[in-house]
Order: C-alpha cells, then structure tokens, then sequence
C-alpha cells in the first residue's frame, strides 16, 4: 500500500512539476529569451513539487513512520529529492544543449518523459525515502511524562 499512496502523491507532484515547467518554459523562461530558461523552469517546477511531495508522503504515504524531527526529516527528504531531481535535469541538458533538441516538446520528452516517466528516479527515492527518511528504526517514540513528573521514552 505504501508504495500506491507513495505513487499517488508522486502522480499529483509530476502533474505540478510538468504544468509549472510547460507555463515557465513558454512564458518568462522561454529560451528565446533567457538562455538557461529550460533548466531554471525545471528546477524550480521541481522544487515546488519536492514541497508537495513532501507534504504528501510525510502525511499520508508515510503517516505512521513520520518523526518527531521535522527539521531533519525534511532536509533529508529534499536531499533526496535533489539527488532524484539530477536525473531529468541532465536529460534535459543533454537533450537541449547537447544534442541541440531545442523544442519545447523536445524538452518535455527529456525531462518528463525520460527523465521522471521511466521509473529510475521514483524507485531511487522510494527506497530512500523508506529506508533513510521515513525509515522504522528512524522514528522515534513519542516522550511521555510518568507519574512522578519525569519525562521519559515510551521504548
């Protein structure tokens, strides 16, 4: 179940990142204008939907695993997800500046398509995001206060 739920939220996170970086691409970061605007659009289409994302798993995919630490559990998420994120940028790279596929449909089949589409990226995050972020032996059990006043684990 936790891998369906993970990639419902990933489906809504592609849906951003895909909607955010077609709007960038063909208006203030269209590459007639700003050279690099392909790449600026996606990484920030891809930030916002690291945020969703992490929204997402953090309360719903992962509910029963999330910590206490939510500073350190969201910078280990997006660590990971900037780790995931190199996959379609440097497709994207390679297809626009590389090989000199400069469409805005070109664009989108590298990064959206080979890039996120093929399923590399989404099982490198969710075994990360199992094992490391939202891993069992990572959480830790909620402090509880005894009868005389002290607080104390409940391990």
């Amino acid at each position: 179940m936790e891998f369906i739920r993970f990639g419902l939220v990933g489906g809504v996170g592609f849906i951003v990142d895909v909607g955010v970086f077609n709007l960038l691409r063909v208006t203030v970061l269209d590459p007639s204008h700003v050279h690099g605007g392909p790449v600026y659009a996606k990484l920030i289409s891809t930030a916002l939907a690291i945020a969703i994302n992490w929204l997402g798993n953090r309360f719903w995919t992962f509910r029963d695993r999330r910590r206490t630490d939510v500073l350190r559990e969201s910078v280990e998420f997006v660590i990971v997800s900037v780790a995931g994120m190199g996959i379609p940028l440097l497709c994207l790279w390679v297809s626009h500046y590389v090989m000199g596929m400069t469409s805005l449909w070109a664009d989108n089949i590298s990064s959206n398509v080979i890039g996120l589409g093929l399923g590399l990226g989404a099982i490198f995050r969710f075994v990360l995001y199992r094992v490391w972020v939202f891993g069992e032996a990572r959480v830790r059990p909620p402090a509880a206060v005894d009868t005389a006043g002290k607080t104390t684990s409940l391990s």
